[in-house]
Parts: C-alpha cells; sequence; structure tokens
C-alpha cells in the first residue's frame, strides 16, 4: 500500500473507530455496570499493548526517575475519565457525548496556555472561543428540551475531557519522548485492576446479568477502540502531519450522531444542528498551525511582485 492510500485508510479508520466507541459504550451499560465495564475494557487491552510494545520494542517502563508517572496516568489519564465518560452515557446521547469529547483540542490549548506558557496565535484564539461560545449553546439547548440529568452527564464528560487535557499537557512536560505503547501498555492494566477493586466494593455486579450484546461491546472497547484506536491514530500522525491527523476530531463525532440517530433514534435539535458548524470550524482553527496565515500573506506577495 503506497503512502497516500495508507494515510486515507489510516483516517478513515480513526474516524470510523472513534465515532463507534461511543455507541459501543452505551451498549456495554446495558447490562454491565460503568466502573466494572471499563476495568474490563482495560484488562482486555493491556495484554496485547504489552505485546505490540514487545514487538516494537518499546519499553513497558518509564524511564528511571519518572516511573510514578506510571500510576498517575494510570489513575488520573485512564481509569478516572474513561470512567466519567461510560458513566455520564447513562444520562446523555452517544452522540452528544461525542460533542463534548471532540473539544479536546481546544481543551489542551487551554491548558497548554496555563501550563506551558503556550502564546496562541490570533486564529487560535478565536477558534477557541468560537468553539467554547458554540459547545456552550449547544449544551444549553439540549439541556433545556432534556431532562435534567442531562447536567449530570454534561459534567461527566467535561470533567474527563479537563483531566486527559491537563494530563497530555503535563506528560508533555514532565515525560517527553516516552513512546506511545510505554505510555498505554501498564497504565491500562493498572487501570483496570484499581477499577475492578472499586467496582467490588461500589457496584453491584451480576454476571449471569450481561447480555451478549454488551460483552461484544466491551470487547469491542479492549481490542478495537482501546488497541486498535491508539495504533491507527499515531501511525497516521507519522505518515501524514499532525495537523492533518486532527481533522478526525471533526469527523468522529458526525459518525457518532449519525449512529445515534440510525439506531436509536436519538437526534440533536436543528438548532443544535446548526450550531455544529461554527463549532467544528472552531475547533479546526485551534489546530491550524501558529504563522500559517502570515506564511500565506507573505507568498501571495511575493506572487504578486
Amino acid at each position: 500500500m503506497n503512502s497516500k492510500l495508507l494515510t486515507i485508510f489510516l483516517f478513515i479508520s480513526v474516524c470510523l473507530i472513534w465515532g463507534t466507541t461511543w455507541f459501543a459504550m452505551e451498549v456495554a451499560l446495558n447490562s454491565i455496570p460503568p466502573i466494572f465495564a471499563t476495568a474490563l475494557r482495560f484488562l482486555l487491552a493491556a495484554p496485547l499493548l504489552v505485546l505490540l510494545a514487545k514487538i516494537l520494542n518499546q519499553p513497558l517502563l518509564f524511564p528511571k526517575g519518572k516511573r510514578r508517572w506510571l500510576f498517575i496516568v494510570a489513575l488520573m489519564y485512564f481509569a478516572i475519565p474513561f470512567t466519567l465518560m461510560i458513566f455520564g452515557e447513562q444520562y446523555i446521547s452517544s452522540g452528544l457525548a461525542s460533542i463534548i469529547f471532540a473539544n479536546m483540542p481546544v481543551a489542551v490549548m487551554l491548558m497548554s496556555g496555563l501550563f506551558l506558557s503556550l502564546r496562541l496565535a490570533k486564529h487560535q484564539i478565536f477558534g477557541l472561543i468560537t468553539a467554547v461560545v458554540s459547545l456552550c449553546l449547544i449544551l444549553a439547548n439540549e439541556m433545556e428540551m432534556g431532562s435534567d440529568d442531562y447536567l449530570i452527564g454534561t459534567v461527566c464528560l467535561g470533567v474527563a475531557v479537563v483531566m486527559h487535557a491537563v494530563m497530555y499537557v503535563l506528560v508533555q512536560k514532565h515525560c517527553k519522548g516516552i513512546e506511545v505503547l510505554t505510555y498505554n501498555a501498564l497504565p491500562s492494566l493498572i487501570a483496570s485492576l484499581f477499577l475492578f477493586a472499586v467496582s467490588t466494593v461500589s457496584e453491584n455486579v451480576n454476571v449471569e446479568a450481561f447480555s451478549w450484546d454488551s460483552i461484544s461491546a466491551v470487547v469491542y472497547l479492549g481490542f478495537v477502540a482501546s488497541v486498535g484506536g491508539i495504533v491507527a491514530y499515531f501511525k497516521l500522525v507519522q505518515v501524514s502531519t499532525p495537523f492533518k491527523a486532527s481533522i478526525c476530531f471533526l469527523i468522529f463525532p458526525v459518525v457518532a450522531l449519525f449512529i445515534s440517530s440510525y439506531i436509536n433514534g436519538e437526534a440533536l435539535s436543528q438548532q443544535s444542528l446548526i450550531m455544529m458548524l461554527p463549532l467544528l470550524v472552531g475547533i479546526l482553527l485551534t489546530k491550524v498551525p501558529k504563522g500559517i496565515f502570515k506564511q500565506r500573506s507573505i507568498l501571495k506577495t511575493a506572487n504578486s511582485n
């Protein structure tokens, strides 16, 4: 497969995997408690991630002096945020959940400004404001039309996004250069063991009541979403550019919304769908590299001369 076809294949794969993940979490919840489902998801993913790390000769342990980050990442990036995601889907649709999570680039940009003193370009600031305002309008509109429980689901997803963004920035600051599989393999295993312990004391787990649909959804989350999604996305970044790969954040919510509407009949209101356009444009602008508009202006000036 040539590089162009590989890029297209990876891009489509990431969009489909991320887009279907939200519906899979919704199906898993039909008969499996959220904490146990998340623990099982990571337990399934961990051995395959460890195997891939060995095959690709990537270390399992974080570098010396940074080993404590194994546990920080396991809890603050995997265990708690992913549990909040699936817990929140008990109260809001998978489509709306995906829209909230699609704002990850915006959250990362904000946290980079706070923790890394990142200076944003004017177009990035405009995109950030546009995305935040659009998301707030969508959420306000959907909460007004939905039940009071919408707030619970929204807060859970919002906290998960913020936690992921903070962890992304902190790891960039303190653990830069750690391989992708190193970052995911053992932390996934640690997260699963922690969540199984929490589930034991906080959930009433009846394995006999698990449906095949829910079990299949967790297997999909473990193998395809947690492993396939990671490998496909970071391979996509390698063969294209981070900016092009980030466009997946604009596509996967559309996939999730289509699935939610087609299978469950859960559709956003017309007003919210209209607000999706400025939301996606705002997210896109936050990912446009600095200086790109200045470069184009210089090129136009040079060509005109």
